[in-house]
């Protein structure tokens, strides 16, 4: 029954085998090509969350590359096929590199774009830092000079004349 499968399979030019059915390489070579196909058959559970492909700029330009060394629409069908790719692909990548060789082929950075510091909000920070830094600084000497007005009132010592501002 396997025999009439294979010469089914091996008459129809272009078609697909069904699973399981060897290729015609591996009918030629005997009933030992048969315990050499795998007896468990893949796993159908499809994973829970799919994984994104990522290339790499290095390999899209080399794909490219190969696909503008192909003479014909099949050798390009054959490329796409052995690299698991699809003719989107080329389209989007040629695009990419038309619009620049390097930067077009780097992938983007995904998610949320970082809002530009407008320079009038860097110089506005850069003064609140000094602004407190001097706040701090003014509470230090403030508490310096009354430790001097109480330790001279003690001693009895008259203090000169008072600075203009002060609100004593």
């Amino acid at each position: 029954m396997i025999n009439e499968k294979i010469r089914t399979a091996q008459g129809m030019e272009g078609a697909r085998r069904a699973t399981g059915i060897p290729c015609a390489a591996a009918a030629t070579q005997g009933a030992h090509s048969m315990l050499s196909l795998p007896l468990n058959p893949p796993d159908p559970e499809v994973p829970e969350k799919a994984v994104r492909r990522h290339f790499t700029a290095e390999y899209k330009l080399s794909i490219l590359r190969q696909a503008e060394a192909c003479r014909d629409e099949r050798s390009i069908g054959a490329l796409l096929r052995k690299e698991s790719l699809y003719s989107s692909h080329l389209t989007t990548w040629r695009r990419q590199r038309d619009l620049g060789i390097l930067s077009g082929l780097k992938p983007k950075p995904r998610g949320r774009k970082a809002n530009p510091i407008h320079p009038v909000q860097a110089e506005n920070e850069q003064l609140r830092k000094e602004n407190n830094r001097l706040q701090k600084r003014l509470k230090k000497a403030e508490l310096i000079i009354d430790i001097q007005k109480k330790i001279s009132q003690m001693l009895g010592i008259p203090l000169e004349n008072a600075e203009i501002g002060e609100e004593d």
